[in-house]
């Protein structure tokens, strides 16, 4: 089996296509360290690129600025949220919690949240639509 390396000096938009359309592969730390020397970040805004986008599938890679809170929201769809830098606060109605670097949250479709960053933090969210069994997802 012969491996393909991806060449990360392409632009953001290169990184969401497939590769043999099975397989699609990120340089997270390249696009990351991409990410962090935009305009858009050194203007202070957070900085989102979705890498993948297919069949009720979107894995959302978002930096945050320390402090930055993200208030009320609701989603429709099953969110995962895995830190891949940095530290957040999530809260819910009924719960809070912290995620720091490696740490990984799943979250229902229909639960109100919000979350405030610790620090400079860098999220890989995955958003699946609906729940798994209408989703064409199967869950082993």
């Amino acid at each position: 089996m012969e491996i393909e390396y991806m060449d990360t000096r392409q632009s953001f938009s290169g990184y969401n296509r497939t590769i043999n359309k099975t397989l699609a592969g990120f340089d997270l730390p390249s696009l990351i360290e991409k990410m962090k020397v935009s305009q858009k970040w050194k203007d202070g805004e957070l900085n989102t690129q979705v890498l993948y986008n297919s069949q009720g599938i979107q894995i959302v890679l978002t930096a945050l600025h320390e402090g930055t809170e993200v208030n009320s929201f609701q989603t429709s769809d099953s969110v995962t949220f895995q830190i891949v830098e940095g530290k957040i606060r999530f809260r819910t109605r009924k719960e809070s919690v912290f995620l720091n670097k490696g740490q990984a949250l799943t979250l229902d479709e229909n639960i109100k949240y919000s979350l405030t960053t610790r620090e400079e933090t860098v999220l890989l969210l995955t958003l699946v639509k609906g729940t798994p069994e209408h989703s064409g997802i199967l869950i082993p």
